[in-house]
């Protein structure tokens, strides 16, 4: 029997990292430049910046990932969360989310934002479950985002 394992970001899971979030961001949104970008060049994009990316993996098989980014001033952002269709709802997201909020707070992060959108009611109710509250939304660089929620530390 197989368990979902966190794993953490290697240049060989790059594919994965792209084409996981690709398929959901498509299925619901158009990818805008700055997914592009920071899916194709995630070392430059996140990583540099001194962030984070980590998978789910269910026996040999990549099934998710997210990624953590500074924003200053002790805020970080969850980016990039998706999960393959086939394994959405088997707790892969929240094992993803519980240790990105760890990653958070071994950085000293104060709050850990998330942008989203309000037509992804399962997503919204994993965050809420990982101890999110929705809070007001300033205007962002994010064109499908209509939703903000906070972690605080």
């Amino acid at each position: 029997m197989s368990f979902i394992e966190i794993i953490p970001f290697s240049p060989d899971l790059q594919p994965y990292f792209e084409s996981i979030n690709k398929a959901w961001v498509s299925r619901y949104f158009s990818l805008e430049p700055f997914d592009i970008d920071q899916l194709e060049h995630p070392e430059e994009t996140i990583l540099a910046k001194g962030g984070e990316i980590i998978f789910a993996k269910y026996g040999e098989e990549i099934i998710g990932t997210v990624a953590l980014i500074p924003k200053g001033n002790g805020v970080w952002e969850m980016i990039k969360m998706g999960v393959s269709e086939s394994f959405q709802g088997k707790g892969a997201g929240f094992l993803l989310g519980q240790r990105i909020i760890e990653l958070a707070q071994i950085k000293g992060a104060k709050k850990l934002a998330l942008y989203s959108n309000s037509k992804l009611e399962a997503a919204l109710q994993l965050y809420r479950k990982l101890g999110f509250k929705q809070v007001s939304l300033e205007c962002g660089s994010y064109g499908r985002c209509d939703v903000k929620m906070e972690f605080d530390f």
